[in-house]
């Protein structure tokens, strides 16, 4: 089955085309033609020309950034853009989520259905949609929301992933908190799951692994697309054991949104290092699997910096030692999903995550994990291991995000910047309780 990538605002754009790049480079190495067939299937059509067109549609409201990312997929020779599939205009949102969400949105949402639709009837068979879009800035937020809200009424029986980017703590733009506020709380009614990766963490990633001097943009994106990749290419999936999972987002979400009041999705990918480092590297699986695990419960999205401290509950434990768990942040999890990808895969022993202490007490491990394999190594890592998690790994931003939104908005700072393009501020409260209720969810698993 197919997936149509919606690309929307300068960051989805940017790193939706680092994906088609990472897949297609994956996909076409030669390694396993079955793999590279349901990779091609997954995320590409044919043409008459023989270079392989992206399911894709990209959406901005500025041409600069669609203009090089059509010409850079372009460039590579491997793939490119459809000639039709792109949507832009001339004015910006400025960076507000009521301006792309309440102007952008409704002015151009028939034009922009249109593109989608023609992308979504030549997929043979439709697995749903992957949304990639920022948290930060006025078209991917508020354009990106009010498009998901229409792929729901367009397509009720398809399935919705939104990829979200999250902005730098430190701030990117003044409004950041309200736009992330504002997306995430109307994206809880309308999307099937929402899978979030952090700039901070990446730019970490970038310094401390990757060994990269001057981190820019390109770079970042890069880990993204890979680390998102490693999700989203085939693998064997629990249902189907020699085969290739067919339908991509079913299998993702029937593994991970076991309810519907938790749909925050976070990523953990290991290993990840400079070509020069990774050379000098070997892996095993015991290994990976268990810096993976700890990483999981300590809730450390990179393997510099892993918090050994952090041990899961046991059983019937002491007010001192739960009281020392928390102060070390234990992370508690709903539901996991383990894929590994390269040699000897079927010799890794993924027990360690099947233990009931690392899940909320109402989920059997049994519903909570599941566990994908495929013998194909995936980009340049003989053996990768990725850990897409439904747990308390968002409590953090998420709450420090709707607290300053809350500090902001207490003080009407900025408010009218949103009023007056048809946000009321009874939608803001709406919001915000809505918010408030997803982080007391997420807070409660650990109860």
């Amino acid at each position: 089955m197919s997936l149509v990538v919606v690309q929307i605002g300068q960051c989805g754009n940017q790193i939706g085309q680092q994906l088609f790049e990472v897949v297609s480079m994956d996909g076409q190495c030669g390694r396993n033609e079955s793999y590279g067939n349901t990779s091609q299937e997954r995320f590409f059509s044919s043409s008459t020309d023989g270079v392989p067109v992206a399911r894709a549609v990209l959406i901005d409201m500025e041409p600069k950034v669609i203009s090089h990312t059509v010409s850079k997929a372009a460039s590579s020779g491997r793939w490119r853009y459809g000639a039709q599939s792109a949507f832009c205009q001339k004015q910006g949102s400025g960076n507000n989520w009521a301006n792309g969400f309440c102007v952008h949105g409704p002015r151009h949402e028939e034009a922009v259905m249109d593109l989608i639709q023609q992308e979504a009837e030549k997929c043979e068979r439709l697995s749903g949609f992957v949304t990639m879009m920022s948290l930060a800035g006025g078209t991917g937020s508020g354009l990106g929301t009010f498009v998901t809200q229409c792929l729901r009424d367009r397509y009720p029986h398809s399935l919705i992933l939104n990829h979200l980017t999250w902005p730098y703590g430190t701030g990117e733009i003044i409004v950041q908190n309200y736009n992330t506020m504002l997306t995430l709380s109307h994206l809880h009614q309308s999307s099937d799951a929402l899978l979030i990766q952090e700039n901070d963490i990446i730019h970490k990633i970038c310094s401390q692994l990757l060994n990269i001097k001057q981190i820019s943009f390109t770079d970042i994106n890069k880990v993204i697309a890979h680390q998102l990749a490693s999700v989203l290419q085939p693998a064997h999936t629990r249902n189907h054991g020699t085969e290739y999972g067919s339908n991509p987002l079913g299998d993702l979400l029937e593994s991970l949104v076991t309810h519907p009041e938790y749909k925050l999705l976070g990523l953990m990918n290991i290993p990840q290092m400079s070509d020069t480092s990774l050379q000098f590297s070997t892996f095993t699986w015991p290994g990976l699997l268990k810096h993976l695990r700890q990483m999981l419960m300590a809730n450390t999205k990179m393997e510099a910096g892993i918090d050994w401290r952090v041990k899961p509950p046991l059983g019937l434990l002491s007010a001192a030692n739960v009281s020392q768990n928390k102060e070390l942040h234990f992370n508690t999890s709903l539901a996991n999903l383990l894929i590994l990808r390269g040699k000897d895969v079927q010799e890794a022993d993924a027990g360690l995550f099947k233990e009931q202490a690392l899940y909320t007490s109402w989920m059997p491990v049994d519903s909570a994990f599941n566990i994908w394999r495929t013998p194909t190594s995936f980009n340049k890592y003989e053996k990768s291991a990725t850990l897409v998690s439904n747990s308390q790994c968002l409590l953090k931003p998420l709450d420090s995000a709707v607290t300053k939104a809350w500090d902001m908005f207490a003080s009407r700072a900025y408010v009218h910047q949103y009023t007056k393009h048809g946000i009321s501020e009874e939608e803001f409260l709406d919001s915000f309780t809505t918010m408030e209720q997803v982080i007391a969810s997420y807070s409660n698993l650990g109860l």
